[in-house]
């Protein structure tokens, strides 16, 4: 689609306006056209991550690991979104292009015939080039010499000491009347007319380009819905085509409210500038208003912005993937933790809880159940003989006898020591 070429003798702010709009209407369609097309970097990027997809499906269900129906129907409705979006124009221009791109005025209109707002019909951007012929007529004419004033002073080279002196003095003598300065009113009505021709062109131009770009990468963006890492930048994309559209919207109802107030103004202003009667405040009640104005559409677009941030996709979809990573688990082995006061054991799932508290309760429970069993007997003994042993051990120290007088407990041999040798060689013998 060939746009109109900008013609800037013309009228400025209608032509400019209308050819951005159309190049933006032109990158949406004929980007996601040329992206779309067979053979095209977002079609070979299609073919390889859904051929990944079904693969890592095909490849759990090979061990067993099925998921289960709501999973399933999930993963199927994710493929059949990503084809609609990445291949097919009319659906893409069903769900994308006309919402974002008609969508705007067709709210615009709703919202502001009600409310009286001018250019609701449609014819915004003719509105705003009146406004702007009328501007540039009250630059031409400018505001007029209020009455009884005193012009300001202007240089004093080249007239004699006699001409200064009487100058300063009849300055001096009308000090209490009011100085007119026309270059400082021209000055001021061009800023009023400048900061009205940026507020209205960067407020349209840069939701309607933004919106274009993002609607030409849609192919690109579907691709994203599939895997869960990188299904952020999907939501991302729908974030910024909602913000675009919202913030068509806002900059249309701004501007509107802007037609309502200067229209009317500006009309009482000239017709007063054409009976050449002065208006010396309009400079800076004009300079004002449009700079009110700027801001005013600056806070629209960060509300709208900030409002289309606060998308999500829905929950089924955010929690399928979690769900069918816990699904294809293998199973997961029972922990023995005993309870203090507690008559049995108590079997829990490490699964259920986090990884390191499982670990944790283990080891506690195997020092447990070691400080509660007896300790092993040194000489490899069973309980009972390690517990006569104990009482034998008892008994023996109970019967220690007293301790003999000194010089009594050791007791004289009366008789010699024979060896076992010679006992043997005795009964030979």
């Amino acid at each position: 689609m060939a746009c109109p070429s900008f013609a800037p003798e013309g009228n400025f702010l209608s032509s400019l306006l209308l050819a951005v709009d159309c190049h933006a209407r032109t990158i949406g369609a004929a980007g996601y056209q040329a992206l779309s097309a067979p053979g095209s970097i977002a079609s070979l990027l299609l073919t390889g991550m859904l051929t990944l997809f079904v693969a890592m499906f095909g490849y759990r269900m090979l061990f067993g690991q099925i998921p289960d129906a709501r999973d399933g129907v999930v993963a199927v409705a994710k493929v059949g979104v990503v084809l609609a979006l990445a291949t097919s124009w009319p659906a893409f221009r069903t769900l994308a292009y006309d919402v974002t791109m008609s969508g705007p005025a067709e709210l615009a209109a709703n919202i502001g015939m009600p409310a009286g707002l001018p250019g609701s019909d449609g014819g915004v951007i003719a509105r705003l080039q009146g406004v702007d012929d009328e501007l540039a007529e009250l630059n031409w004419r400018g505001v007029g010499r209020p009455p009884e004033v005193v012009e300001q002073a202007g240089p004093t080279e080249g007239l004699t000491p006699a001409q200064v002196a009487a100058e300063q003095a009849r300055l001096r003598d009308l000090q209490d009347r009011p100085r007119w300065n026309p270059a400082q009113d021209a000055k001021m009505l061009a800023q009023a007319r400048t900061l009205y021709l940026t507020g209205a062109i960067a407020g349209f131009a840069s939701v309607r380009i933004v919106a274009g770009l993002l609607l030409a990468l849609g192919p690109l963006f579907a691709l994203f819905l599939l895997f869960d890492g990188t299904r952020g930048l999907f939501e991302g994309w729908i974030r910024g085509v909602a913000g675009a559209a919202l913030g068509a919207l806002a900059t249309a109802i701004v501007l509107g409210v802007e037609l309502a107030l200067l229209e009317p103004w500006l009309a009482v202003i000239l017709t007063q500038r054409r009976s050449n009667i002065a208006t010396p405040t309009v400079p800076i009640e004009l300079l004002a208003a449009n700079l009110v104005f700027v801001l005013v559409l600056i806070a629209a677009l960060v509300a709208t912005a900030r409002v289309a941030r606060g998308f999500r996709l829905p929950e089924a979809l955010r929690i399928a993937p979690a769900r069918l990573a816990q699904a294809l688990q293998p199973a997961a082995v029972p922990v023995v933790a005993a309870v203090a006061g507690a008559a049995g054991p108590r079997t829990e799932r490490i699964d259920e809880r986090p990884r390191a508290a499982a670990l944790a309760e283990a080891v506690v429970a195997t020092q447990r159940r070691e400080n509660a069993s007896p300790p092993p007997p040194a000489a490899r003994l069973g309980a009972q003989r390690v517990g006569d042993a104990v009482a034998a051990r008892g008994r023996s120290e109970e019967r220690v006898p007293d301790a003999a007088p000194l010089g009594q407990s050791y007791r004289r041999r009366t008789r010699g020591r024979v060896s076992a040798g010679a006992g043997r060689r005795d009964r030979t013998a």
